[in-house]
């Protein structure tokens, strides 16, 4: 596609933006996600350029959101390399997830496998492929969570809702631990349901799906801070479970834990809100946005709050963006908005 001169000169601005404060990157973002194909080249180049790790990392995020299918075979490339940055495989698996259902899916699939497996790469990188290759059905991706029962990283096998034998320890059959816990029996272990809820819950009745969720958020408030994490990471991957079917009968449970949350929530829960967010979201983002003291979780809800705005289609003169920019001066242009 052709660029026009005017049109250059404002993508290599935007492009150099990236490499400055947090505020210019995430602008710098969202106006090069708008520009769509005409700034893929320059971003590509961007992201493979051995610059500042915040800006490799930003261009990647620009090229997820823009989904142009030149971006994939060089973050396969990138996530290939030995000596990559954490944070900037993290963006580079996001391009790879977003093009998991397209013509090079196979591809994308066996690399974000590759990292995962590959007990010698950083445990936020591990992570971040694991969570690209929930996106698609739990049964395609069954040998791959299986292949981690013996992986010495207890974060990934919790992660993937695995003990050391490949399954949760008292784990039956997914379809009867769930309709158990929709009925009110949890069971004792978080990770036994998690397990289910990953394996059944792209078959499970939405409603089991929806009260499973309320059942185990009252199961957290009851539990010590050493166990709660667990039940959160199940209630998260139900969360998981009915976005991808497009339910939003859960959505008041999603949008009050962005509303309360005191730090970063796992990254099931921004999955969920990507999907399924919508205007009644948006504050609760905002609001985890103004508290949030990791820059890492601030940018994961930006990220996340730019893609609701823009597939819901709300402009700043919607009523709930107006609420936001009034309670919190500045934040919409924070949040690349």
């Amino acid at each position: 596609m052709a660029i026009r001169a005017s049109s250059s000169k404002q993508i290599d601005a935007l492009v150099a933006g990236l490499g400055g404060s947090a505020v210019a990157r995430e602008t710098a973002v969202a106006r090069l996600t708008l520009l769509g194909e005409r700034a893929v080249e320059r971003l590509i180049v961007a992201a493979m350029s051995p610059g500042h790790a915040d800006a490799r990392a930003a261009a990647w995020r620009a090229l997820e959101g823009i989904g142009d299918a030149r971006a994939l075979e060089p973050a396969l490339a990138a996530l290939a390399a030995r000596d990559l940055e954490p944070a900037v495989g993290v963006s580079a698996a996001g391009v790879a997830r977003a093009h998991l259902r397209g013509p090079r899916g196979a591809a994308a699939v066996d690399r974000l496998a590759g990292v995962l497996l590959d007990r010698t790469r950083a445990e936020t990188l591990r992570l971040a492929a694991l969570r690209a290759l929930r996106e698609l059905d739990p049964a395609t991706i069954a040998p791959i969570l299986a292949s981690l029962a013996g992986d010495p990283n207890q974060v990934v096998r919790t992660e993937a809702g695995l003990s050391d034998r490949g399954a949760p320890r008292g784990a039956g059959d997914p379809v009867e631990v769930m309709a158990r816990a929709a009925a009110g029996s949890l069971g004792e272990e978080a990770d036994v349901l998690r397990h289910a809820v990953n394996l059944a819950g792209s078959a499970a009745p939405l409603a089991s799906l929806q009260t499973v969720v309320e059942r185990v958020r009252e199961r957290e408030g009851a539990e010590p801070a050493a166990v709660r994490e667990q039940w959160r990471l199940t209630r998260a991957a139900a969360h998981v479970a009915l976005a991808h079917r497009g339910s939003r009968l859960a959505l008041y449970d999603l949008r009050e834990s962005f509303e309360s949350a005191k730090g970063p929530l796992p990254l099931e829960f921004l999955t969920a809100m990507s999907l399924v967010g919508d205007a009644t979201c948006v504050e609760a983002m905002a609001a985890a946005h103004v508290r949030a003291k990791d820059a890492w979780w601030r940018e994961q809800l930006a990220r996340v709050f730019r893609e609701v705005v823009s597939r819901e289609r709300l402009t700043k003169r919607h009523a709930a963006l107006r609420r936001i920019e009034k309670r919190w001066p500045g934040v919409l242009a924070r949040m690349g908005q």
